[in-house]
């Protein structure tokens, strides 16, 4: 009897575990991007873009709600990048990063840690032979989303 009272207790417990809610306000997000790169003249001007982080993200793929490593030149996010590991942990969502494509294969892993309107992150990365730290600030605009 104390067999199946502790599995149902487990059984009950795993999904709760598994299916955390995401700390991630729902809505508009400025997210300012520092790059820093041992080794580098000069360190990278900060990037500064808006996200929308919609309720489908949350339930379907809360793994969109990361930044990814977007082109210097142009900002886009680079459309390569596999996420693994990723986890919630009350506010903190931790990940693995992996982009294999293009000519700078990346690998890496963040943490970021959400409050009511910010967030704080970073993402320790490695493209080819060259280490990198990414420092990320979120800031909550609004609920409302820019329209597509």
């Amino acid at each position: 009897m104390k067999i199946r009272t502790i599995t149902l207790i487990f059984a009950l417990a795993v999904p709760t575990c598994i299916f955390a809610a995401h700390p991630a306000k729902l809505g508009k997000w400025e997210v300012t991007t520092e790059v820093d790169m041992p080794g580098m003249p000069t360190k990278p001007q900060p990037m500064t873009h808006t996200i929308c982080i919609s309720k489908d993200d949350l339930e379907k793929n809360p793994e969109a709600t990361i930044p990814k490593p977007r082109n210097r030149r142009t900002g886009e996010e680079r459309n390569d990048c596999k996420v693994s590991d990723y986890k919630i942990n009350e506010n903190t969502v931790t990940w693995s990063l992996k982009c294999e494509g293009g000519q700078n294969p990346v690998s890496g892993s963040g943490k970021i840690k959400y409050t009511a309107d910010s967030y704080d992150g970073t993402m320790e990365m490695k493209i080819g032979d060259r280490e990198m730290k990414v420092v990320y600030k979120g800031k909550w605009i609004s609920a409302e989303c820019d329209k597509k």
